[in-house]
């Protein structure tokens, strides 16, 4: 990529966090999340991302966006390129933080308002179905009766999202327009509605600005050297774990080689697998000799 046609990557977390303090953008991205025309998401404002301590011994939780609405429900969004591994937990950690964060000693539980954590996932957490999106919530287990709609997880898969968007999908629109890779798309996608448009503007500037993209790049790096790290690791670890067949997914790293594994025990065939995990079913078959 040249310098002229150099653009910010919304997976990149500093550049999806510049681009929610737009609030026409924040905006049209909340209201594909709570499937709501934009028209019905009033004025959105922007909270402290630090999470409240009740001692020094707790740990700190430090959200990316925080949103509260205007009718008390709150958000936190997240973007996430790095695999880890106790996503689910550390996920209801944030949810119930920011949940609890809400009163204090003595306050009635009335005051408590809806909290929705947000997590864009740049990697493949569940590697048993196609789904790109869900929703989350507390549910009875026979009756499937909702207990309660104050606490609610939404996951967005990149990775799994088709190639075949529909535009009146809006959060699947959204997510095409986060998975991005060059200018030209973003251009493309710009022409769809007026806060696509404005969150290819703001990438615009924020790509034009050299202190941004200083700031930009230092993340970029820091990525890529984790990865680096991990990739390092993931070969000692193969090397060392032979026996149990990880040595095979060496050209594919770890995770995909723990999601073929897993769903191999499980039952699915190799050409289940290959579908599932988006890879050939050669390389399925590599790993499981």
């Amino acid at each position: 990529m040249t310098k002229d046609n150099f653009i910010m990557l919304p997976t990149v977390d500093f550049c999806f966090k510049e681009l929610m303090q737009n609030p026409k953008v924040r905006k049209g991205f909340i209201s594909a999340l709570l499937n709501l025309s934009p028209d019905e998401v009033e004025d959105t404002v922007l909270l402290p991302t630090l999470l409240p301590r009740d001692s020094a011994d707790d740990k700190q939780g430090i959200m990316d966006v925080r949103v509260l609405l205007k009718n008390g429900t709150q958000m936190n969004m997240e973007m996430q390129v790095k695999y880890f591994e106790y996503w689910d937990e550390r996920a209801l950690f944030y949810l119930s933080k920011m949940f609890d964060s809400q009163i204090h000693k003595g306050e009635s539980y009335e005051k408590l308002q809806k909290c929705i954590h947000v997590s864009i996932l740049d990697f493949i957490h569940f590697p048993n179905d196609k789904e790109c999106y869900r929703r989350i919530h507390f549910r009875d287990d026979k009756t499937s009766h909702l207990y309660s709609d104050k606490m609610e997880l939404q996951i967005l898969e990149l990775k799994k999202l088709p190639s075949d968007v529909k535009t009146s999908q809006d959060v699947l629109t959204w997510m095409k327009f986060f998975s991005g890779k060059s200018r030209k798309e973003f251009q493309n996608m710009a022409k769809t509605n007026e806060y696509l448009d404005e969150a290819y503007n703001t990438l615009l500037n924020l790509s034009a600005d050299e202190k941004k993209r200083l700031e930009y790049e230092a993340r970029e790096k820091a990525l890529k050297d984790y990865n680096t790290q991990i990739s390092s690791a993931e070969k000692r670890g193969l090397k060392a774990g032979e026996e149990s067949g990880l040595r095979r997914g060496k050209e594919l790293g770890i995770q995909e080689a723990r999601q073929v594994f897993k769903l191999y025990m499980q039952g699915k065939s190799p050409e289940e697998i290959a579908d599932l995990c988006d890879i050939s079913i050669d390389k399925v078959k590599q790993i499981l000799e």
